[in-house]
């Protein structure tokens, strides 16, 4: 049976961080940073003050502390909540710093999550979680407690739900299908509005797609993963424009395993093969990377899935260094080429 752990109301939750020694900032020092890192978070830590039986049962450790495991996907919410999809450990962890609340989600109804891949908020401060291998998209209230799930698009079951994206103009939620290749637009009722794409490597055209983004332009910027690319929609499912081709150098993409955009129109998108970020401007052209591969701040082990809220920051899911890094975007930034 599916269940969420809820941690009782005295108890108090915080982030458990690390920051770095040095200043680490992208383009390296003397010029104005673009991106600068700010700290990596690993988990939630407990109040040691306020212990019980029933916690020490529901959490399993007496230090209050409860670790990613395999963090894949972020994404945070209009009051600050953030949500992380850990495959590791088969849930997603939910913290509400304004409460200092914990939630870890394993479940819902009698559905246990196998495979939790995606994440995101709506402006109602809903959760939805894509799991790719139960084949449904689960949907969460404020207040942490199962209300629906999504299981159906235009011919059938979802095959393969991965990425989530929420339209704070249409109000639609949208649904990478990669096994389908296509991408769905549902309501917030949860109801089918409309798809777009097919199998292919033309234009609007998919070949496993993976992770999208609504960026403040009001665009789709999607991961078509096995045509090494990144295609650009509007909100319509029409095809706007797309950038990149296969290769290790930089510019190029070999394996993009997540994609966000800043208010600048600056595009990110995660390589898991390069263990690093890749910045691409608005006229789609590249800008520089972000890290390399390594186990210190600003470094990464096989990144998946990136996130950039409404403070300008940006969120990379390290994922098999057990972390996500927070950094700090400046905003009108000018390229000096």
């Amino acid at each position: 049976m599916g269940f969420v752990f809820i941690t009782g109301c005295a108890t108090s939750w915080s982030l458990n961080t690390a920051q770095s020694d040095a200043t680490l900032q992208w383009p390296y020092s003397p010029g104005k940073p673009k991106v600068a890192f700010l700290m990596s978070v690993n988990g939630v830590k407990r109040d040691n003050s306020t212990q019980s039986l029933v916690k020490a049962i529901v959490y399993g450790s007496g230090d209050g502390e409860d670790r990613f495991g395999l963090p894949v996907a972020v994404a945070t919410g209009r009051d600050g909540r953030l949500a992380v999809a850990d495959t590791g450990r088969n849930c997603v962890h939910l913290y509400i710093p304004g409460e200092k609340k914990y939630l870890r989600l394993s479940g819902a109804g009698k559905e246990q999550f196998k495979s939790p891949v995606s994440v995101t908020f709506d402006d109602d401060l809903r959760l939805y979680i894509s799991d790719s291998l139960v084949g449904e998209v689960f949907v969460f209230g404020n207040d942490g407690l199962f209300l629906f799930s999504i299981s159906r698009g235009d011919s059938g079951r979802l095959m393969r739900p991965t990425g989530l994206a929420f339209s704070r103009s249409n109000k639609f939620l949208y649904v990478v299908d990669t096994l389908a290749n296509k991408v769905y637009a549902f309501n917030k009722e949860g109801k089918l509005i409309f798809s777009f794409g097919e199998r292919g490597e033309g234009k609007g055209q998919f070949n496993y797609p993976t992770h999208i983004f609504w960026a403040p332009n009001r665009m789709l910027y999607i991961t078509d993963s096995m045509n090494f690319r990144v295609e650009i929609f509007d909100e319509s499912g029409r095809f706007i424009n797309s950038f990149g081709r296969h290769g290790d150098a930089p510019g190029e993409i070999a394996m993009p395993k997540g994609i966000a955009v800043d208010k600048d129109g600056m595009i990110y998108v995660v390589d898991s093969l390069f263990d690093n970020v890749q910045i691409f401007s608005r006229r789609l052209e590249f800008i520089l990377p972000i890290g390399a591969p390594g186990a210190d701040p600003g470094e990464f082990w096989l990144p998946s899935g990136i996130f950039i809220d409404d403070n300008d920051k940006l969120y990379v899911c390290d994922t098999y260094n057990k972390r996500i890094q927070i950094f700090r975007i400046t905003e009108n930034y000018e390229i000096i080429h």
